[in-house]
């Protein structure tokens, strides 16, 4: 089973899947291992091994771990979600699970409501993904896919998982909350993509304004995408009380220069920043 849930004591608080008011939040990190095991299933075999690349930052202080396969198992697949959601039960660490809901099961891929009824994450993040996409680069339209993604949110729910929905920063975030969402990700990549270009201002207050909008509906804030160690500490410092980053190519990409235990525990610093509660 997945770690408890305080959703009781949070949504007393106004809102779900975030502490109660009087605690400053903390964003916490969770590393996404789907490089790693993309680079395993480049040669074949069992190197390297996704297990121990996990026990790596969990040591250098991950506050816990994500993993988002697809049904075409370019990178994780069943057996390691199986086996990276075992080792967050034993290290007592959340384990977030990633995927489109609609993507149809087939042979090797269960479907990503199979492997949340197998598993039980303690958290199910949602995202409208392709089949055919290269990597994430939209959330839903809510006005759009909430009558399918209602009963789903529902399901998970009751399996325990607290649920989080992929979200541009220009939807209407508060239609997540009627659909039954805990919480929302703010898909960063265009924030990342006006970083690199110097002109973040708009992009970093899109974010914001989207995180208070979300805020007030009662949901809590996650962020995600093209992050990295260059542009998590501003968006963190524009962006209020964001609850949880998922990191991994970025991550990744840094560590063959840095290692992988000293690239997480930046990380870590990052997030553990004092900030404005915002």
């Amino acid at each position: 089973m997945a770690a408890p849930r305080s959703d009781s004591k949070q949504r007393a608080a106004g809102v779900r899947g975030s502490p109660p008011s009087a605690v400053r939040p903390v964003t916490r990190l969770s590393v996404n291992l789907n490089k790693i095991a993309g680079l395993r299933n480049a040669r074949g075999g069992g190197t390297p091994d996704l297990v121990t690349a996990a026990v790596a930052c969990l040591d250098a202080g991950a506050h816990g771990l994500t993993l988002h396969p697809r049904p075409d198992a370019r990178h994780a697949r069943t057996a390691d979600v199986v086996a990276l959601a075992a080792l967050a039960r034993a290290r007592g660490v959340e384990f977030n699970l990633e995927g489109n809901p609609f993507a149809l099961p087939r042979p090797g891929y269960p479907g990503f409501l199979g492997l949340c009824e197998q598993v039980r994450p303690t958290q199910a993040t949602l995202v409208p993904d392709d089949d055919s996409q290269l990597t994430s680069d939209h959330g839903f339209d809510f006005g759009q896919s909430g009558a399918r993604l209602a009963p789903l949110v529902s399901q998970l729910r009751g399996l325990g998982c607290r649920v989080s929905l992929f979200a541009d920063v220009d939807a209407d975030v508060a239609l997540a909350a009627g659909i039954g969402a805990d919480r929302i990700e703010l898909y960063t990549g265009p924030y990342a993509a006006a970083f690199a270009a110097g002109s973040v201002a708009a992009a970093a207050d899109a974010c914001a304004g989207a995180a208070r909008r979300a805020q007030a509906a009662g949901l809590g804030v996650n962020a995600g995408h093209d992050l990295d160690q260059s542009n998590l500490g501003p968006l963190l410092d524009a962006v209020p009380k964001v609850l949880e980053v998922s990191i991994g190519h970025a991550l990744v990409s840094e560590a063959l220069y840095d290692g992988l235990r000293a690239t997480v525990a930046r990380y870590v610093a990052l997030v553990g920043r004092v900030r404005c509660p915002g």
